[in-house]
């Protein structure tokens, strides 16, 4: 009979009995609706063990990757420890570097603690000790650097974003979350052709997004468009030609709504500019967007009325705190 431990307490679960009814006779609450593995409102993660297949119906590839299952319609074949998807543990990190990027970007790396684990464009949260603050920001490195780096925008009278800039120094320690989101390469389909947009600091997943697809050897076109406002607000030119340059399948557009754009690089809305240099026909291609909400939430419908699935749209959304 499989053990379920949740909670750091162990429950008994019958394999002909889904995880979330044995729980429940065992009084032990789980948040669910269906019950039927529509609405996912169950959805958990096991951390050690490995959930059934059919307990990850109907999930995306990066939730399956990440262990993701439905516990309403799980029936355990082994032992397994569960937790529920916002359960992630706290690290303490040393600042390595700090520096700016642009006028108003400024690149933070940091030590990667031991045990920790992420797939590329999947994104931290920044605790400030003082307070408790809280901030998420995405992660630009891909597992095998030896550092955790961030690429941040400083706003006026940013709370979280001013300390950063402002006051944090290397060698400052920091309080940070596990890796959070689904919004990363998964390495299947690989002949799939993908397309990324990202405006700003948008960039930043997407920077290791496009580097985890390269180095798990992506045989499909990949696109990439780097938007901003105007060309000063662009950065990281120098890396990403400088990785167009080294892999034949990698196309970069930069893209400004204002002013000239740089060399090779296309001006106007970037939701219509990029539609348009796609030739308006993006079916089969697999879409990574973020940044600015209302620009994702424009690109999202742009995508789909171009031809791309639904499940094939991946979306990281920055909506700056208040």
């Amino acid at each position: 009979m499989p053990m379920i431990t949740y909670q750091g307490q162990t429950y008994a679960c019958a394999s002909d009995e889904t995880l979330l009814n044995s729980l429940e006779a065992q009084g032990v609450h789980l948040v669910s609706g269906c019950r039927g593995g529509n609405c996912q409102a169950c959805l958990s993660k096991v951390i050690h063990g490995n959930p059934p297949a059919d307990s990850q119906r109907g999930l995306k590839a990066t939730e399956r990757a990440q262990n993701k299952f439905l516990p309403c319609i799980c029936k355990p074949t082994e032992d397994m420890e569960i937790a529920t998807v916002d359960d992630v543990a706290n690290y303490a990190s040393r600042v390595l570097s700090k520096d700016w990027l642009n006028n108003s970007i400024v690149r933070i790396r940091l030590e990667k603690p031991e045990g920790f684990d992420y797939f590329p464009g999947q994104f931290i949260n920044i605790i400030r000790q003082s307070d408790q603050l809280l901030r998420s920001y995405s992660l630009a490195s891909i597992p095998d650097e030896p550092f955790l780096e961030l690429h941040i925008k400083r706003y006026p009278d940013g709370a979280m974003s001013g300390w950063i800039a402002d006051e944090l120094q290397v060698g400052d320690t920091v309080t940070m979350s596990g890796a959070l989101g689904d919004c990363f390469y998964v390495p299947v389909h690989q002949h799939q052709d993908l397309l990324l947009i990202g405006t700003g600091t948008g960039l930043a997943p997407l920077y290791g997004i496009v580097r985890e697809a390269l180095r798990a050897g992506h045989t499909g076109d990949i696109r990439l468009f780097n938007a901003s406002l105007a060309a000063e607000g662009l950065y990281y030119l120098d890396e990403l030609q400088t990785l167009m340059d080294s892999h034949s399948t990698l196309t970069v557009t930069p893209c400004v709504l204002h002013g000239e754009a740089p060399m090779n690089g296309i001006q106007g809305q970037v939701d219509e500019a990029v539609i348009k240099a796609m030739h308006g026909d993006c079916t089969a291609w697999r879409a990574y967007l973020c940044g600015d909400p209302a620009i994702v939430s424009a690109l999202q419908t742009a995508c789909f009325m171009a031809g791309v699935s639904s499940p094939d749209i991946f979306a990281d959304a920055f909506t700056p705190s208040v």
